[in-house]
């Protein structure tokens, strides 16, 4: 009999063998269902990534340089610009999908900058951009599994065996290729025997903690409790939680960090509790050019996902007024540390991060 696969097992993000579909994992199936799906139409893309079929910063990231590719690779024409105008036309649609998560126009950028650098400046022909194109996406991910493991290694020196740790949102394995950002110094403390335990928050409205963040750590044999978003204060009172780990989909340059709704919440009652809060970001999701969190763009999201998403019968009022947005903004003052893969940005973070930043530049 074939063993049956755990959710860990699975890619989250990949690209087929012959480089004509970007597969994802469905998550807005989990964790009832584990279904693999290809996208190969810039549609099929756009809506993966708007609908939260594919969800979490670094792996839209993933997910958008995977699919410009495979939409580049169907342009025919042998006129380089020509096929620039028509990349750039697939570009801003996917771009548009979902505004919070620099990740998605990082991604972006990064193929438009190659495909110019070699289509342009190198003059390469039309299929060796592509190919350029198929090589640089696949680099973004291989170094999104670095980038994990290394917040990994340095979220794993500031807390110590035993510890609580409470998380929100999802920013695990599901989120990114591998490791996660948020969870990579769990999964590396559960390789060593940390034997932390950790409390997911269930996250509203769409359960990401509770659907995803639960069922992976726990598919993992991690110890992991499930708690309903306003419990936060019940288990830090208690003394059960020792640090707070959240991942990000944006960071500004002073340091204010824009992550799922409730995020701050969390923070804020975190610091009266003394816990520290520790944001998990790989450099792609700092924008420099982002003064403060008041500038970031915060996506509305429907206001069925409130009412009547997961629910036999709507649970509110027919025609009752909803504010659902995806994000909220944590400010500065609330965060212990900004984890990175080249190490923990500390206040003032105006200059931590611009430090922080170099080092990418330079490495």
């Amino acid at each position: 009999m074939q063993e049956k696969k755990n959710i860990m097992d699975y890619d989250t993000v990949a690209l087929d063998q012959e480089g004509n579909a970007v597969i994802i994992i469905d998550q807005t199936l989990l964790p009832g269902r584990v279904e693999l799906i290809a996208l190969r139409t810039a549609q099929e893309i756009w809506d993966a990534i708007y609908l939260l079929k594919v969800r979490g910063a670094p792996a839209i990231g993933v997910a958008a340089a995977m699919g410009i590719y495979v939409l580049a690779k169907n342009i025919e024409t042998e006129d380089f610009e020509e096929f620039y105008r028509e990349f750039c036309r697939y570009k801003e649609y996917l771009d548009s999908a979902r505004p919070t998560a620099v990740n998605l126009s990082w991604a972006l950028k990064r193929m438009e900058q190659a495909a110019l650098q070699a289509g342009r400046a190198e003059k390469k022909t039309v299929p060796q951009v592509k190919e350029v194109l198929r090589e640089e996406a696949l680099r973004i991910r291989g170094e999104d599994i670095e980038v994990c493991r290394k917040i990994g290694e340095y979220g794993l020196t500031l807390v110590k065996p035993g510890d609580g740790i409470l998380t929100h949102c999802n920013a695990g394995q599901l989120a990114t290729v591998k490791y996660g950002t948020a969870t990579a110094p769990i999964y590396l403390g559960q390789e060593r025997g940390y034997d932390f335990k950790v409390y997911a928050d269930e996250t509203r409205p769409l359960l990401q903690g509770a659907r995803l963040t639960a069922f992976e750590l726990y598919s993992s044999g991690v110890d992991v409790t499930l708690i309903c978003d306003n419990m936060s204060a019940s288990v830090m009172a208690r003394g059960l939680v020792q640090a707070v780990f959240v991942g990000c989909d944006r960071v500004a340059a002073n340091g204010d960090a824009a992550n799922k709704i409730g995020t701050s919440v969390v923070a804020a009652v975190a610091k009266y509790y003394g816990v520290p809060v520790y944001v998990c970001a790989p450099t792609s999701t700092i924008d420099m050019e982002t003064a403060t969190g008041d500038q970031i763009c915060i996506e509305q999201r429907p206001a069925h996902e409130v009412t009547d998403m997961w629910y036999k019968e709507p649970m509110a009022p027919e025609g009752v007024k909803v504010y659902n947005p995806a994000f909220d903004v944590t400010n500065h003052e609330l965060i212990a540390g900004i984890v990175t893969e080249h190490g923990v940005a500390r206040a003032p973070y105006t200059e931590s991060l611009k430090n922080i930043m170099s080092q990418r530049i330079q490495g």
